[in-house]
């Protein structure tokens, strides 16, 4: 980690591309123009990472406000994902997202996660589409150690990210310290458990000692470990305030006050499930 992290601050992956450590998610984001002023709103005030996916239904509005965008557009990271049930028609989904997008590439293209029997076929025509120069990286999400040590068994290239939910009350110790001995950046969906603990008096005390928002924590906790987070808000006072914090720092206990919350205690599914 950088010692001094900035809203502009990078992690480089894998392959070079260089990936903001703060993004705006936008799952749950509705399609039209919500989305849209949000992504502008973001962009307008220093996000540079935007986070969305054809499950999402919102790729287009995403899109449009990404080119209606005064930020030159080599300046702003977009990641998509593919379906699950597009996993064996990976090219053309890919292809479709473009479309919907209106754009000419994508920064990260992701499987969206593990589909039983088809996703080492997938993971080939990411690799195939990555060369091609339609994703400047490719990588997966929901992957488990299981799940990885599977695509190593059979492809040479690593994922330059794996995107899973991760927060001090799932700290995935075990698979965050893999996936850094394999060169795969973890970043962070759901960084804010949803808002559902955002009360916990450890997170709260916290929040007291560094003059800081509870959300504010649980986002710097997430950088500390090294993941890239990417909250998701349509609130303009919130996408403000989860921009605030890289000019902080937790100190090491706080820090393990914070990974002893870990209860495994998912918001989202379990992708251990797929086999």
């Amino acid at each position: 980690m950088p010692e001094q992290l900035t809203l502009s601050s990078t992690l480089r992956l894998n392959n070079g591309v260089a990936m903001p450590l703060l993004g705006l998610g936008v799952f749950r984001s509705p399609p039209g123009e919500t989305t849209r002023a949000t992504v502008s709103y973001a962009l307008d005030h220093g996000y540079r990472h935007i986070d969305t996916a054809k499950a999402y239904g919102n790729e287009a509005d995403v899109g449009a406000a990404v080119r209606a965008s005064k930020v030159p557009r080599k300046e702003i990271f977009v990641t998509t994902k593919l379906l699950g049930d597009d996993h064996g028609r990976a090219k053309k989904a890919f292809a479709h997202s473009l479309k919907e997008l209106g754009l000419d590439y994508v920064d990260l293209y992701l499987i969206h996660w593990p589909q039983p029997g088809k996703r080492l076929e997938a993971w080939d025509a990411l690799v195939e589409i990555q060369k091609s120069g339609g994703a400047l990286a490719v990588g997966v999400s929901n992957y488990t150690v299981a799940h990885l040590e599977e695509l190593f068994a059979h492809s040479s290239v690593v994922p330059a990210v794996n995107q899973v939910e991760f927060h001090p009350f799932l700290f995935q110790k075990e698979l965050l310290e893999f996936c850094k001995r394999k060169g795969i950046a973890l970043e962070s969906y759901s960084p804010l458990a949803k808002a559902r603990r955002l009360d916990h008096p450890v997170i709260s005390g916290v929040a007291r000692r560094v003059n800081r928002t509870a959300a504010q924590v649980m986002l710097r906790w997430g950088l500390q470990h090294g993941t890239v987070v990417i909250p998701k808000s349509n609130r303009p006072e919130r996408i403000i305030e989860n921009s605030r914090i890289f000019d902080f720092e937790l100190s090491a206990n706080d820090m393990a006050a914070l990974d002893a919350l870990d209860a495994n205690a998912r918001t989202s599914w379990d992708p251990s499930a797929m086999r």
